[in-house]
């Protein structure tokens, strides 16, 4: 197998790990976004809320994507028992 092969595969691994840790600790990462969001939108005095706010939405969204699509097992058969 070649370093790129080698790579592409590891890659994989940590996508699924990282999709199957959202899945498992989703509420917890958005409820840790939504209190950095108020802490730092606190200590500017509300200037740049609306770039905040645009901030948590789109790591919302990318918390979403890496979510597995197909019912929390990654694709790798390994079902949360």
């Amino acid at each position: 197998m070649s370093f790129m092969d080698t790579m592409k595969d590891k890659l994989g691994q940590a996508k699924i790990k990282a999709g199957d840790l959202a899945q498992q600790h989703g509420d917890k990462i958005e409820s840790g976004l939504e209190k950095a969001a108020r802490t730092v939108d606190s200590k500017t005095g509300g200037k740049y809320t609306a770039k905040i706010d645009s901030g948590v939405d789109k790591a919302k969204g990318a918390l979403d994507n890496i979510k597995p699509k197909n019912g929390g097992d990654g694709g790798h058969g390994d079902s949360p028992a």
